[in-house]
């Protein structure tokens, strides 16, 4: 029998924004900014505790898992970008939140860092 993987989708809004999140038991500051010349979201992630950066500056895209290059930092899961009735369409300044969404899928629940 397999076991449903549990999915959680981080809550946002299309403006740029600061929040503080929970993932697999570890909080987070997370901020969303636009980029304006390459037209894309960008994610910083902080520890909530310490404040100290995590990752900085990554671009919020679809295709891939956005913390895939990064393994060596440990994070418990992995970040992915869908937009509704497109799954590949990148992400716009209007849709964030809308039809855009930012995905997370911890490691625990049977998806693997490989």
């Amino acid at each position: 029998m397999t076991t449903p993987l549990t999915v959680f989708e981080v809550p946002l809004v299309s403006v740029p924004q600061e929040f503080q999140v929970t993932l697999s038991g570890v909080d987070y500051r997370m901020r969303i900014t636009w980029c304006w010349p390459i037209q894309c979201w960008t994610l910083d992630i902080w520890d909530a505790a310490t404040l100290n950066p995590i990752l900085l500056g990554t671009s919020v895209v679809t295709g891939a898992d956005l913390l895939a290059q990064f393994a060596y930092l440990g994070f418990p899961g992995r970040f992915v970008v869908q937009t509704d009735h497109d799954r590949l369409a990148q992400p716009t300044f209007e849709n964030l939140g809308i039809l855009s969404h930012l995905f997370y899928i911890p490691f625990d629940q049977g998806a693997t860092s490989a």
